[in-house]
């Protein structure tokens, strides 16, 4: 079975990504990271209303959590990850957010190497 990539709902997890975690900027996206005890990945996003209304931002959110999703078999099991939206992420498309995520996956150190991939 495939695992799926949950989700960080609560108002204290943010926080807690947010306050205790590392960071990473790039164009688009902002990246908040912490080691969680669950051996599995959770995802949050956090788009402002200064990037558009909400069909645009619940667009954004759509597109970071597909890259998100696919990329996930790659990554590092045990995190808890937080993104979110720069004031020109109206600009993203799926390739673009795909491509931003991965590089900052890799600077951030999750990304997997060949032998510590995650095992179904």
């Amino acid at each position: 079975m495939k695992e799926t990539l949950s989700r960080l709902r609560k108002n204290r997890e943010f926080k807690r990504v947010y306050k205790l975690g590392n960071k990473i900027v790039a164009k688009y996206t902002v990246l908040f990271y912490i080691q969680n005890d669950l051996g599995y990945n959770r995802a949050g996003f956090s788009i402002s209303k200064k990037v558009g209304n909400s069909v645009r931002r619940h667009r954004i959110k759509r597109l970071y959590f597909e890259a998100l999703r696919r990329l996930n078999s790659e990554l590092k099991s045990g995190y808890d990850l937080v993104i979110v939206a720069r004031k020109n992420a109206i600009e993203l498309n799926y390739n673009i957010s795909k491509k931003e995520l991965e590089s900052m996956l890799k600077r951030a150190r999750l990304w997997a190497h060949e032998g510590e991939k995650k095992t179904k």
